[in-house]
């Protein structure tokens, strides 16, 4: 299967080895910096792998089946559109966009293209994740309560210098959207997807080079009657501290952490199916990063599911959940007042001012 990467930034050697890892025939990458592709490609052992600083040319000469979208987040939509118009099919890095429209957009587009589109939300494919998704599917946890998901995390000036894209609403937004939408994936997947209402806070206390918040915090009522707790932070001092997913209902309480929700540290359930330290010992990974695993897992999964012709596990609609939750949370805080699910319209534009323009980097 033809593949080719666009973006070649700090996410890209992920999905690199998650290509090279599921046997893809790479035939293309492309960035507007050729530098950026030179280190990639010397590192990588790409040096066979053709390179293209428009991505439109790409297209046109390669013709791939699948690409992967690794650029700033306020290209992804843009760039997938061309991408499906060339009858590829997408992975797209989170967020898959950052308007419901664009969202919609790209879904509608794939379908009337025939080809699939998958957003990048690798944690899924966790070891911990799946132990805890099979519970939830087998009814182990009864009745759900409630779940939280705390990404407590650290970015300093520095990172943002590497990219002046991060932190604008144009292209990126803040905390939540970018470092935190993994976990709220999670937490709306796991907790049933369908949501009633969402009141929350963002405010912005450690980054005034930026024009989005640093730290958000939300209270969510799903449809099913549990709720949510959603705390996301890049101001953690003095680095990462950890990204846990709690499930707390009826008959099971579960706890994944870890520097990206890769492991277990509580397990317990009243029919007492498996031992707990046996669960926890077992299903644990350690990661080098915060990116963890999943890339490769998401990978085989999207080739199958060309290959066979159903929807990949993450699919377009996923990704746009995931993006209306954080999209809900930025407009209940700019607005001051709960806000009701599905959202028709809103864009990480909509918050322009909201902190000001930040100052120059």
């Amino acid at each position: 299967m033809k593949y080719a990467l666009i973006g070649c930034g700090r996410i890209s050697p992920n999905h690199i080895e998650a290509a090279k890892n599921n046997h893809l025939d790479f035939v293309a990458i492309c960035d507007i910096v050729p530098e950026i592709m030179v280190e990639k490609s010397e590192r990588f052992g790409l040096e066979n792998v053709r390179k293209y600083t428009d991505y439109h040319e790409l297209l046109e000469k390669e013709k791939p089946e699948l690409v992967a979208i690794a650029t700033e987040s306020g290209k992804h939509a843009a760039i997938a559109l061309d991408c499906i118009a060339a009858g590829c099919n997408v992975i797209i890095e989170k967020p898959i966009a950052l308007s419901i429209a664009d969202a919609d957009a790209i879904i509608n587009a794939g379908k009337d293209k025939g080809v699939l589109v998958c957003a990048n939300h690798q944690n899924r494919f966790n070891k911990s994740v799946q132990y805890i998704r099979k519970a939830l599917e087998a009814g182990r946890f009864g009745r759900l309560s409630h779940g939280a998901a705390h990404i407590r995390w650290n970015r300093g000036k520095g990172y943002y210098d590497q990219a002046p894209w991060r932190g604008t609403w144009a292209q990126d937004g803040g905390c939540l959207m970018n470092q935190c939408i993994h976990n709220i994936d999670l937490l709306r997947w796991m907790m049933g997807d369908d949501i009633d209402e969402v009141m929350a806070y963002t405010d912005q206390l450690e980054h005034p080079y930026l024009e989005a918040e640093d730290l958000g915090m939300a209270l969510v009522k799903f449809s099913n009657g549990s709720y949510g707790l959603i705390e996301g932070t890049t101001n953690v001092y003095p680095k990462n501290l950890e990204e846990t997913l709690y499930i707390f209902g009826q008959k099971g309480t579960a706890k994944a952490a870890g520097t990206s929700d890769n492991i277990i540290e509580e397990w317990s359930f009243e029919d007492k199916l498996d031992d707990p330290e046996h669960v926890k010992a077992t299903y644990a990974e350690n990661p080098p990063n915060v990116y963890g695993f999943g890339h490769t897992p998401l990978y085989a999964d999207v080739i199958e599911a060309i290959q066979t012709g159903r929807q990949p596990y993450v699919d377009g609609e996923a990704g746009k959940r995931a993006l209306e939750l954080v999209l809900a949370i930025y407009k209940s805080a700019a607005e001051h007042r709960p806000v009701k699910l599905p959202l028709e319209s809103c864009s990480t534009l909509d918050f322009v001012g909201r902190f000001g323009e930040g100052e120059k980097r």
